[in-house]
């Protein structure tokens, strides 16, 4: 794997599992082409001939909907094809309907499941390209490269800069994908949250923890809001949404403190009122809805950076570099 620490590499990857597998310089190479998409609309002939099946045991409207619309503009034939509609909800393996998805002809699959590891399973099962669109609390690599590509046109940058990333981290693939972006482009990163919803040992990744959202707000150039995801949790994990907004929602006060130049962000669905007021999501500050329009391009850009390694290496199987680590 070419490796240029200061700029684009050869894209020679048959999947996309994680951004924690990535080089740098294979990060940038994502995001020139991310920028290309936006800026000339991409061949529609890219993925003539292929078929892509956006496989979704987790509900999803920003993921699953611009992935299909990514391929579809670039030439693709889009399957959609959800746990509840398939032999799954009969006991099939989740190894036996990717073998059998292969044998189906299906050059891509974008993988959303409740497991940590899934999407790697099937890429180990199938002959095709996987990304993986969230894997239990492991990773969600497309929504970390579309939070950078937006925080490079919104603040010209993406080197830097102190990056706070703000509630549920213990559940969050998000917050994961996030931290080993910014650590490869040697960012600062600051996890705020209550201790109930930290991961033990995430002090590892390089990340500073703390409890004081209020202390943190006005030292960072980017606020990302996450998810609280109440149906992941168990019980007495926070004593209310009222108390947890009150200590760590992104309120009307709190936005008035951000510093001046600084974006809001959130990978959505959000909880309007408890990890994020109305103010906050769409003031100027915001860059949420830059991130859904941004989304499309970036998934566009994988998928031809996989095409393209696919044409030029057709028997190209890569071995995963690491297995799903979550922490």
């Amino acid at each position: 794997m070419a490796r240029n620490p200061k700029g684009p590499a050869t894209w020679t990857r048959r999947h996309l599992l994680g951004i924690r597998e990535l080089t740098r310089g294979e990060l940038e190479t994502i995001l020139a082409r991310s920028a290309d998409c936006k800026k000339t609309p991409p061949d529609p002939k890219t993925l003539r001939g292929r078929r892509l099946l956006t496989f979704f045991a987790e509900s999803s409207t920003r993921t699953r909907t611009s992935f299909g619309i990514a391929a579809r503009a670039l030439g693709a034939e889009v399957i959609d094809l959800s746990p509840a509609g398939s032999s799954l909800s009969k006991g099939e393996s989740l190894r036996d309907t990717a073998q059998t998805i292969d044998a189906m002809g299906v050059d891509y699959a974008v993988v959303r499941h409740g497991a940590s590891g899934a999407p790697h399973l099937v890429a180990a099962a199938i002959r095709g390209s996987v990304v993986n669109a969230g894997d239990g609390s492991n990773e969600h690599p497309t929504q970390a490269l579309l939070d950078l590509f937006t925080i490079r046109e919104r603040l010209g940058r993406l080197t830097g800069l102190k990056i706070a990333l703000v509630g549920d981290i213990l559940h969050s693939r998000v917050a994961r994908s996030n931290i080993w972006a910014h650590r490869l482009l040697g960012n600062a990163v600051t996890l705020v949250g209550p201790a109930t919803l930290m991961p033990r040992a995430i002090e590892t990744t390089g990340a500073v923890v703390t409890h004081d959202f209020d202390a943190a707000i006005p030292e960072h150039d980017v606020i990302v809001m996450l998810r609280l995801q109440l149906e992941r949790q168990r019980a007495g994990l926070f004593p209310s949404t009222e108390e947890y907004s009150k200590l760590y929602g992104l309120t009307r006060e709190r936005l008035g403190r951000v510093r001046k130049g600084a974006i809001v962000m959130h990978p959505g669905p959000m909880n309007r009122g408890w990890e994020i007021a109305s103010e906050s999501a769409d003031g100027p500050e915001s860059a949420i809805l830059d991130q859904v329009r941004n989304g499309i391009f970036v998934r566009m850009a994988v998928l031809s950076l996989l095409n393209q390694a696919r044409s030029v290496h057709p028997e190209n199987r890569m071995p995963l570099t690491r297995e799903a680590e979550p922490i």
